[in-house]
């Protein structure tokens, strides 16, 4: 599919999303059907491999850091699986926290980590997490992260629900005042026992919905960092590396890969980032673009930022298409072991 016609569909999903449309698909149930079948077919030929036990990474990062009087930052991790750190062993090796301990060295103050994510969940269980996160006795979270996705497209949910509830998660922690940053719906054609011509309509499926994703966060004022495309080349090029024993959920090195591509604008959220990296950059090939045809794009290529730019064009919102430098974040562990 092309970047224009992935930017079509993508726009008539998240419209379909924003004014109540029905249930827009994004390839034929049949074949997702298949795909499922495929997915669970993989994961139980693994048997015994990624624990059910999540690593409990809450807790203080860089706490031997000053503070200058005030509170640490608070980062929220949303989402699956993906998101709250399935397929490791250790605590210091979930997303959660190499984003919390990066966080921590680039503001040079300490980060507190806490996390709703629920593995398994879909994007419908966002109305949850957000609801325990903002009800909470604590301060509002200064970033949240959200990573969703992967069980939308295996459970078959409609695609306009699916942004639909995004989108309402977004809104809600963004009139909270939290900043928000969405790792869109990973490629699911890198799992390894999922054949061709299934592998190529789950590569087409997902990254349909990552676009849409991102006008529907964008246009609520988040800014989204595409994941498919950066796992996807690499986890195939590298599977024993970047998958955990299960051969579905990343390994240490497949979260640390994706931890990578989205601290930069976690960072940029924030006011982090040296102020030259906010500019687009030609030879990067960024700038301004619609927001579906840079939602399109980003669905294509690895670690690409998209964030709200200009209000409205002759074309619909505008959007600013950044591709970030990628640091590596080290392994880390909380230096409050009682947690939060």
């Amino acid at each position: 599919m092309t970047s224009m016609s992935r930017a079509r569909v993508a726009r008539r999903i998240a419209a379909g999303a924003a004014y109540g449309g029905g249930g827009i698909g994004l390839a034929g149930a049949a074949a997702v059907g298949l795909l499922l079948a495929e997915v669970q077919l993989a994961r139980r030929r693994v048997g015994i491999g990624t624990p059910d036990r999540v690593p409990n990474a809450r807790g203080l990062y860089g706490g031997t850091l000053p503070t200058a009087g005030g509170a640490p930052l608070r980062l929220m991790m949303l989402g699956d699986s993906t998101a709250a750190g399935q397929g490791v062993h250790r605590a210091g090796q979930t997303p959660g926290a190499l984003l919390a301990s990066g966080l921590a060295a680039v503001a040079e103050q300490p980060v507190e980590l806490d996390s709703v994510a629920q593995p398994g969940a879909c994007s419908d269980d966002l109305d949850r997490q957000v609801a325990l996160v903002l009800s909470g006795s604590g301060r509002v979270p200064d970033i949240c992260v959200i990573m969703v996705g992967a069980n939308d497209v295996t459970h078959r949910m409609p695609a306009t629900r699916s942004v639909r509830h995004l989108s309402g998660a977004v809104r809600r922690l963004r009139t909270a005042g939290a900043e928000v940053v969405v790792g869109t719906c990973p490629d699911l054609g890198t799992i390894e026992r999922v054949r061709q011509p299934l592998r190529w309509v789950a590569r087409r499926t997902s990254r349909q919905l990552a676009a849409a994703q991102t006008i529907g966060v964008v246009e609520q004022g988040g800014r989204t960092v595409s994941l498919g495309d950066l796992l996807g080349p690499e986890f195939a090029k590298n599977p024993r590396e970047l998958f955990g024993p299960d051969n579905y959920h990343p390994s240490a090195e497949g979260y640390s890969t994706a931890a990578m591509a989205v601290l930069p604008s976690v960072c940029a959220a924030l006011g982090l980032w040296p102020a030259d990296e906010e500019h687009p950059d030609a030879l990067r090939r960024e700038g301004f673009l619609p927001v579906a045809r840079a939602a399109a794009e980003a669905a294509s290529e690895a670690g690409t930022e998209v964030a709200a730019a200009m209000p409205t064009g002759p074309r619909g919102p505008w959007a600013l298409l950044k591709r970030r430098r990628r640091r590596r974040v080290a392994e880390a562990e909380p230096t409050s072991p009682s947690g939060v």
